[in-house]
């Protein structure tokens, strides 16, 4: 007679006996505990403080800027190009993506001086540059990697593999979420997603309730959330009823963590139904707010991108604690211009240089740009020589991010590229400096925000990374 094999695989131990024991009274205290305490959900809570000092920022908007923006060309003039433009690079150049490398090329745009500060921006982006004085501009990152798919997730998670926790999870993770009816880390895609997919989202060794919850640039951004026809009553009792028997099957297993956060996911999907259609009813937002994001644009990308603006501004208001903001098509190859650079750069700029003003504009006005950090970065920059005739290559040896907000101090420059805007020279930054100082403004060490994996402790900048205490106000 062959076995059901319907029984538990490992005998049930003390601790997990007392945890099943009486509903798990325990279980409750403690998930009541960490909402108190703006924990995640207790498939998810950290076993360490919420914060190891005291934070200058509560919440980050990255705006993640897909395929890598031209540093020369927005924020990090070179005169120096436009003297020698045409002439052979007078420096070593290093193997580069296609290994079609040309000439010295110039900008195709002017800089000039903005704000108090007098920081120099392109022509491209008035609207960013208008914001001098908020603004904290990286001129000396660098990144590990020249191919798109390993430098995203690099830039997203610390590692150029795929497989490690996102900078959002770990962000959720240690910190939690203030809004119980949202994740703690969102992603808003503006039609985009980068190379590497979503595992640049991921949450990879950490709980499952801490990767990126994707919302989709569309009228109802996440797909199955309205409730089917019919009482919700109803509905509540069919969700109670899977409750107790994923909780059921959870407790025969052990609690594993897949089990757990699925639960988890179900308890808050319900919750979001109620709270993502009016969060996405941008209906309720003055029409002057409306027109300073650009969604009266004429160009069809301005008002995606400036609706997914406003979105990280309302989510920021609800407590989400990482939002992050994909870009929208343009009708070229994202940033990523290896061939008519001109017409590339306008376009991308033109979709989001008005939004990403009014998200600063607007959180300054509301008093939130104190508490919120904006962060804007690409994968890596682009080379001084042409690629071909009218394009620029791969460049991670030295180019521009910014950040706003959140404790940053605006309306300075922090380190330099050469005259050539090829190589960083002073103050040489990598991406594990950014993340070491992102966490710090959120009140993290990262050396002490760890978990245990594969036999060593884990960490966003693994053994890497330091505090820029410079660019902290």
């Amino acid at each position: 007679m062959t076995h059901c094999l319907n029984f538990q695989t490992s005998p049930t131990n003390r601790r997990e006996y007392l945890a099943q024991l009486a509903c798990g009274f325990g279980g409750v205290a403690l998930a009541g505990l960490a909402a108190e305490r703006g924990y995640a959900d207790v498939a998810g809570a950290p076993v360490l403080p919420a914060t190891h000092h005291a934070p200058k920022a509560r919440n980050i908007i990255f705006l993640y800027m897909d395929g890598g923006p031209s540093q020369m060309d927005l924020f990090d003039p070179k005169p120096r190009l436009t003297k020698e433009h045409g002439e052979p690079m007078k420096m070593k150049v290093q193997a580069t993506q296609f290994d079609n490398n040309g000439k010295i090329m110039k900008s195709p745009w002017e800089f000039t001086q903005h704000g108090e500060s007098g920081l120099p921006f392109s022509s491209l982006i008035p609207h960013i540059a208008s914001k001098a004085d908020d603004l904290c501009v990286i001129r000396s990152m660098t990144s590990a990697f020249s191919e798109h798919t390993n430098a995203n997730y690099f830039l997203h998670t610390g590692h150029g593999l795929q497989g490690r926790p996102s900078m959002g999870a770990w962000v959720s993770y240690g910190l939690g979420t203030e809004c119980q009816n949202l994740p703690g880390f969102l992603v808003l895609n503006g039609g985009l997603i980068p190379p590497g997919g979503v595992d640049c989202f991921h949450n990879g060794f950490l709980p499952a309730t801490h990767q990126g919850s994707i919302l989709k640039s569309q009228k109802m951004p996440i797909s199955d959330l309205e409730p089917a026809p019919g009482p919700p009553a109803a509905q509540k009792r069919k969700l109670d009823l899977l409750k107790q028997l994923d909780q059921a099957a959870s407790n025969r297993a052990g609690k594993p963590d897949a089990l757990e956060s699925a639960i988890a996911n179900y308890e808050l999907a319900f919750r979001m139904q109620t709270t993502v259609p009016q969060l996405v009813d941008l209906a309720t937002e003055s029409e002057a707010t409306q027109k300073l994001y650009g969604l009266d644009s004429d160009f069809a990308p301005t008002r995606v991108y400036a609706r997914q603006c406003l979105l990280a501004r309302r989510l920021v208001e609800s407590g989400v604690r990482f939002i992050e903001l994909t870009c929208p098509g343009v009708g070229v190859d994202r940033w990523d211009q290896h061939g008519g650079l001109k017409n590339g750069h306008e376009l991308n700029c033109k979709a989001v240089d008005q939004p990403i003003a009014a998200l600063l504009t607007d959180l300054k006005s509301r008093g939130l740009l104190d508490q919120t950090l904006v962060v804007f970065a690409g994968e890596f920059g682009r080379t001084p020589q042409a690629q071909g005739a009218d394009g620029r290559d791969h460049n991670p040896f030295g180019y521009t991010v910014w950040m706003a907000g959140g404790g940053v101090k605006g309306g300075m420059s922090y380190g330099q590229t050469d005259e050539y805007g090829y190589y960083a020279i002073d103050k040489k930054l990598e991406i594990h400096d950014l993340h070491a100082t992102m966490l710090w403004l959120m009140g993290i060490d990262h050396t002490k925000l760890t978990v245990r994996f594969g036999g060593r402790d884990m960490r966003l900048t693994d053994v890497f990374g330091h505090v820029v205490h410079d660019v902290i106000a």
